[in-house]
């Protein structure tokens, strides 16, 4: 009944032998920055998480004059094409990756209702203060260009809900330039423009990540406005007017699958030589770039390091609602925050977006989804690989499905507090996942209360004021898997209880998150906003900026509480 053919019901099981050709080394460690030390581009993501820690801010070399704030642009424009045409309208592109092009700047009186302090003093090297001034607000809204900035739009294509959509592009996105910090980071910035979602979303969930251990974009603010933004977010014809905003956001890089699909498509084969020759040396300098398989190990990387990033994603229940290839970072970190959610009762077929009617992209076909997506990765390759390397790229893409699967085994593992190896570790875990299946228990807190309660606790079955675990329980299962579960916990030598309690919900092993930003949460904070009432979110954004620490605030706000009966009835779509 528990076989491990169930095992890991988020998981690929189906994986054939795996042959290790140009595959990085897998980590036992389950912190996300773990396997990070094989790999330079998923490590300048991740590197925030430890550089935190061992980087004492000195107050005194923050800058307090925007003046002082320089981006560069010189190192894309030297080496990468713009269009030969200028002007923001619609238009095919060819034998380029950018187009110069304005941003429109929001109008009517400004508003800033969210600043990361983390992004802007310990990234951008500004002191806080900088984001209450005039300048800033101006800057950040696309009303006036940073010292330094060229301001670009990149081209792209991408396979769309499978389908090919031919030229994409950053249609509301603006790339303003490159900032070198004092860590001695380079980061990309960017503007992006749309309606409320951003400040309840984008803004919201991309600096939630980050601090639950996920690599992601950041986002630096975000500016609205009373101009009106006319948006059918259902497309039901339902046309409604809605505030301007703009999101500040950053990345190590903005390129994705579908900046290479683009110009394999169109045959542009030495200007896709061109930008796989730029990415590999700016963000993966652990490749020789005289190494004749520099493209092959550049897609062994990507391989690796996008089943790691889909299994962090699983492991706090988090489903990106539109896994297009131009969606889908080359640097491996989540992007492009539209339709998402995080799971609240456990369902494999939870659907974030109500745009996916085939539910394609439910949280139980992420995986595959990111599959996919390497398989049309590695098509874009072919014209750069020999034939013998395609049939190694294609060894390499079969063992996707092996790291993503010991990836969730060890995230699953840690989940429950579990140390050392034992061969039926799996069907613990699936036998838990189906029970809580079958009781629809709430994913975070089913994890989070398991950390929390003792095990005197468990085998008393005393789950006062633990409502997941007490809706767990009346399973007519439980008290098999629990005996299996305190059996399994009673074998592990040297492990005080205590111990496991502090291993399973310490923010420094990013596994059991009292806190996730669920739909209902965002979309209170949305009602308020609507009233320009923005408290709440900046109190979402202090709380999911700790996680994994038990905070009054949010104890006071309901957010480890059983969601409202409203919740349930929330829609998210593609236009969101």
């Amino acid at each position: 009944m528990w076989s491990t053919c169930t095992a890991l019901v988020f998981a690929l099981v189906a994986a054939s032998s795996f042959t290790p050709a140009y595959v990085l080394e897998l980590c036992q460690n389950i912190s996300p920055e773990c396997h990070s030390d094989h790999n330079t581009a998923s490590n300048s993501q991740s590197s925030s998480h430890t550089v935190k820690s061992k980087w004492t801010l000195n107050a005194s070399s923050l800058m307090h004059d925007l003046n002082q704030f320089r981006v560069s642009c010189k190192k894309l424009l030297e080496a990468l094409p713009i269009d030969k045409v200028d002007g923001n309208f619609v238009r095919t592109v060819k034998n380029c990756i950018f187009s110069k092009s304005i941003p429109t700047p929001l109008k009517g009186p400004l508003r800033l209702t969210a600043a990361s302090k983390d992004v802007i003093e310990g990234i951008l090297d500004l002191d806080a203060s900088v984001t209450r001034s005039g300048d800033f607000l101006h800057y950040a809204s696309g009303g006036r260009l940073l010292p330094g900035s060229v301001p670009l739009a990149h081209r792209y294509g991408g396979h769309q809900f499978g389908y090919w959509a031919g030229q994409l592009g950053d249609g509301r996105a603006h790339f303003l330039g490159q900032y070198s910090n004092k860590k001695g980071e380079v980061w990309e910035l960017q503007l992006k423009g749309s309606g409320k979602t951003p400040y309840s979303r984008e803004f919201l969930c991309s600096e939630a990540m980050h601090f639950l251990g996920v690599p992601t974009s950041r986002a630096a603010s975000l500016i609205v406005s009373e101009e009106p933004v006319l948006r059918d977010q259902f497309y039901n014809g339902n046309v409604k007017a809605e505030r301007g905003a703009v999101v500040l956001r950053l990345a190590k890089s903005w390129f994705r699958i579908g900046s290479l699909e683009i110009l394999s498509q169109s045959g542009e084969i030495n200007l896709l030589r061109k930008l796989l020759n730029f990415v590999i040396d700016e963000h993966f300098p652990f490749i020789n770039p005289d190494n004749p398989e520099k493209y092959l190990v550049f897609f062994s990387t990507v391989v690796n390091e996008t089943a790691h990033l889909i299994a962090q994603w699983m492991s706090v229940g988090f489903a990106h609602g539109v896994c297009n290839t131009d969606n889908f970072s080359l640097l491996s970190i989540t992007i492009d925050y539209g339709p998402f959610g995080f799971m609240e009762s456990y369902n494999p077929n939870f659907i974030p977006n109500t745009s996916d009617d085939e539910g394609r992209y439910s949280i139980g076909a992420q995986a595959n989804v990111g599959l996919l997506n390497l398989e049309k990765l590695l098509v874009a390759l072919i014209p750069v690989l020999t034939q013998t390397q395609q049939k190694q790229a294609k060894i390499i893409l079969k063992g996707y499905a092996n790291i993503y699967q010991m990836r969730v085994h060890q995230i699953f593992k840690a989940k429950l507090g579990l140390l050392g190896e034992d061969e039926d570790d799996n069907d613990l875990i699936a036998f838990l996942l189906k029970v809580m299946e079958d009781t629809e228990s709430d994913f975070t807190m089913t994890f989070r209360e398991l950390s929390e309660v003792s095990a005197k606790q468990l085998l008393n079955k005393n789950f006062t004021q633990m409502w997941a675990l007490d809706d767990l329980s009346h399973h007519k299962h439980f008290s098999d898997w629990l005996n299996k579960y305190l059996f399994r916990l009673s074998r592990q030598q040297d492990d005080s209880d205590l111990d496991r309690q502090h291993r399973m919900k310490s923010k420094s092993n990013y596994v059991n998150p009292r806190y996730v930003l669920r739909n209902w949460m965002a979309e209170s904070a949305i009602r308020k906003a609507e009233r320009n009432d923005f408290s709440e979110v900046e109190l979402l954004h202090h709380i999911l900026s700790s996680p994994f620490v038990t905070q009054e605030t949010a104890e006071e706000a309901g957010y480890a509480a059983r969601p409202p009966q409203w919740a349930s009835r929330l829609k998210v779509s593609c236009s969101s």
